[in-house]
């Protein structure tokens, strides 16, 4: 499908996790040799043709990732690593200082390397941003008509992830302008399908969904955090390859949202879930961090800049993604 990407030497950072994992497969589905870096092995066994296992936190492992044996560069590198979860981990406020520390080391790191390669072999970069950036007043009620790239500023985003997202796209952006790097920014929605988290506290709400109703019985009711009626838009992962590449094709150097037009809320969301695994399920509402009232993605720039816009229902992809976790919650 991507022809011009064949046989390219790619670094991707992050490799370990669900996006990465399943980039790594595709680029290297695609013939491309890969190698992938982060503090733990994929957890579903997708294996690169090297995997680097390291804190890219820290300066001197992270110069070493960047090192090939043959004294060559890398032609792209993908960053997505990052100290991230779904809402129990980001919005209790209790890992800010973590969170901000680590993604930002991270960046600067990579950065830092790269200024001390010849202009000649700089590689193309792409950053994985996220729709956190956006600011908290313009996304207060459920109604979300589309958060547009032009929305970011002024800044307000609602939890320090966003602050430090925003602040990287700012840091990737000062050394493109200031070193030559070419660089591609996207800002992801809700990304979500198989071979994720979807236990112990970092998982988002499609998988956290499908792990409680694949473990209640026909009849049980599961936890819910708040009224349910907060909204937002999820992207299926393969959509979200798909878009990732074409921007990396694409001479578009800002920042770009990848996300779905189909906002759904989470209380209809489970009742998407319960249908695709034929249980009646309840709701039991309680207390916990929500985020945002509502968001969802607007994909006019993608369209007219890179030729993408997603095409896997929201029904569908959670369909894959039940199927899958259904065997996980099996399997332990």
């Amino acid at each position: 499908m991507y022809t011009d990407l064949m046989a390219k030497k790619i670094l991707v950072l992050g490799g370990g996790g669900f996006i990465g994992g399943s980039l790594v497969k595709r680029l290297m589905k695609q013939g491309n040799f890969v190698r992938s870096v982060d503090l733990k092995a994929h957890e579903y066994g997708i294996e690169p043709n090297e995997m680097l296992i390291g804190d890219l936190s820290e300066y001197s492992f992270s110069e070493y990732a960047l090192r090939l044996n043959d004294g060559s560069g890398f032609d792209e590198i993908y960053q997505l690593a990052a100290d991230m979860g779904g809402a129990g981990y980001i919005f209790t406020g209790n890992n800010d200082a973590n969170v901000m520390t680590n993604s930002i080391s991270i960046n600067v790191n990579l950065l830092r390397t790269l200024t001390k390669q010849p202009k000649s072999r700089l590689p193309k970069i792409f950053y994985s941003s996220s729709a956190c950036i956006y600011p908290e007043e313009i996304q207060k009620t459920t109604n979300n008509s589309g958060l547009k790239e032009s929305d970011a500023y002024p800044a307000n985003p609602d939890s320090e992830y966003g602050w430090e997202k925003l602040f990287s796209e700012r840091l990737f952006l000062a050394y493109s302008r200031n070193y030559g790097f070419k660089v591609r920014i996207a800002r992801f929605h809700n990304i979500y399908g198989p071979f994720g988290t979807w236990a112990g506290g970092r998982e988002k709400a499609p998988a956290a969904i499908c792990r409680k109703i694949a473990q209640a019985a026909n009849g049980d009711g599961i936890e819910i955090w708040g009224d349910g009626e907060q909204t937002r838009s999820f992207l299926f992962i393969d959509d979200c390859l798909d878009a990732v590449q074409k921007l990396m094709l694409s001479d578009y150097s800002q920042p770009i949202n990848i996300g779905s037009e189909e906002m759904v809320s989470i209380n209809n969301l489970v009742e998407i879930v319960a249908r695709i695994a034929n249980k009646e399920i309840g709701i039991r509402h309680t207390t916990g961090p929500l985020g945002v009232r509502g968001r969802n993605s607007n994909n006019d720039q993608a369209r007219q800049h890179i030729g993408w816009d997603s095409s896997i229902s929201l029904e569908e992809g959670m369909r894959r993604t039940y199927q899958w976790i259904e065997k996980q919650v099996r399997s332990v």
